[in-house]
């Protein structure tokens, strides 16, 4: 059905024109409306996943252990749900398999090492590192965890070196046991 503003020509090939015309010009304000339903869509999801999110309250922790605080009592109380990022910052997500993400902070496990991945030297380093990642994330994954300090803060790229564990036994321990992981001798060995 034609807009009521609408008058076609008489003659037939201009009248094609003429309503092509038309509905060009009305396009523009639709095609916005519909960007615009789309970003908020966008946006809202965002506001929601971000609501929704489970993030723990390490800020809290990290704060009051920096202050010279005991840690808590309760023991294992930090946790959260991990995913990978393999490159660039992330949140709550695993690198490697001595380096992770969680709530904005990135950290070094500090009594082990393991194959890199990035870029492995050989086949077998690749193979040995994708396991240790994918088993650091399953770890992370089963339950609450605590990060020990250690005497040094950071690494030299700027990660928090910590000691993972759970119910009093390190994560490094585990991967170690398991052949994905070497106890930290201060130095990378090779893994080719």
């Amino acid at each position: 059905m034609p807009h009521p503003s609408f008058r076609p020509s008489r003659h037939p090939r201009k009248a094609h024109r003429d309503a092509a015309r038309f509905r060009r010009r009305r396009w523009p304000s639709f095609g916005i409306g519909l960007v615009l339903v789309a970003l908020g869509g966008f946006v809202g999801t965002l506001a929601a996943l971000r609501l929704n999110s489970a993030e723990p309250a390490i800020a809290s922790v990290e704060y009051a252990l920096s202050r010279g605080a005991a840690a808590p009592e309760s023991g294992d109380d930090l946790h959260a749900r991990f995913g990978f990022c393999h490159s660039g910052g992330g949140r709550n997500c695993v690198v490697d398999g001595d380096t992770f993400w969680f709530a904005g902070e990135k950290y070094r496990i500090a009594d082990i090492d393991t194959p890199e991945t990035h870029p492995p030297r050989c086949a077998e380093e690749a193979r040995l590192g994708e396991a240790a990642t994918e088993r650091l994330r399953e770890w992370l994954n089963e339950g609450a965890f605590r990060l020990e300090r250690i005497d040094r803060e950071a690494d030299s790229y700027g990660r928090k070196l910590r000691v993972v564990t759970r119910g009093g036994v390190s994560v490094g321990t585990a991967l170690v046991g398991e052949g994905l992981a070497r106890e930290w001798a201060g130095y990378r060995r090779p893994w080719c």
